[in-house]
């Protein structure tokens, strides 16, 4: 079962002109493509679209896309979305076709949890993420919506390497160096303004005995 599920319509024609009137249309062009099949041209209702593209979820989800005029059954995953570069407005998006037991490569978002209480956030320390996303190799049906690092232990001055997270069952990680996920940073010190207006202080106090 997907999560989603997009009500499309087929383009008869592409190219940049095309492209620029479903935009004004209130369309966004899209293909599918993959799975030994032709390139299918769609175009999708940008109102809908965008609100879609709001959710994390969507972006690690397989999607069902009803093609009105075509046959057969249209399912995957959203790869790849592209922005105008003023407005921001979605212009154009690719989804992979795949079945639940495809095999695929998917980033997702990487989440810091438990840290409000942590040793190293109670002393003033804070999280900083190294990566926001990791690229995982899983089965189309078992990409995780993110994937959770727990803080609940660190101190000041900690990192979290990617072989320390503990990965859902048929999920994985490729990767060559052990690299940094994120560090519990130290707090920023305010010691030299502090010293420096007891300092004040004590000039101030010593005057005054002088006079």
């Amino acid at each position: 079962m997907s999560d989603y599920v997009l009500e499309a319509e087929l383009r008869d024609k592409t190219g940049k002109g095309e492209a620029r009137r479903l935009r004004r249309a209130g369309r966004v062009p899209a293909v599918i493509y993959g799975g030994n099949k032709p390139e299918l041209p769609i175009s999708l209702d940008y109102l809908s679209l965008s609100k879609l593209l709001d959710e994390e979820h969507f972006h690690t989800s397989i999607i069902e896309i009803k093609v009105k005029g075509s046959r057969g059954k249209n399912q995957g995953l959203l790869k790849d979305v592209q922005w105008h570069p003023i407005t921001d407005d979605t212009t154009h998006l690719d989804f992979q076709r795949v079945s639940s037991s495809d095999v695929v490569h998917m980033e997702v978002p990487v989440h810091a949890v438990n840290f409000e209480k942590c040793p190293g956030v109670v002393k003033g320390g804070s999280v900083e993420m190294t990566r926001h996303a990791l690229e995982v190799t899983c089965r189309a049906d078992a990409i995780p919506e993110s994937i959770e690092v727990d803080c609940g232990d660190l101190e000041v001055g900690d990192s979290v390497h990617v072989e320390d997270i503990k990965l859902p069952d048929g999920v994985e990680i490729q990767h060559d160096v052990n690299f940094t996920v994120l560090t519990l940073a130290a707090p920023t010190k305010m010691e030299a303004p502090a010293a420096e207006e007891e300092a004040a202080e004590e000039e101030a106090t010593e005057t005054a005995e002088g006079e």
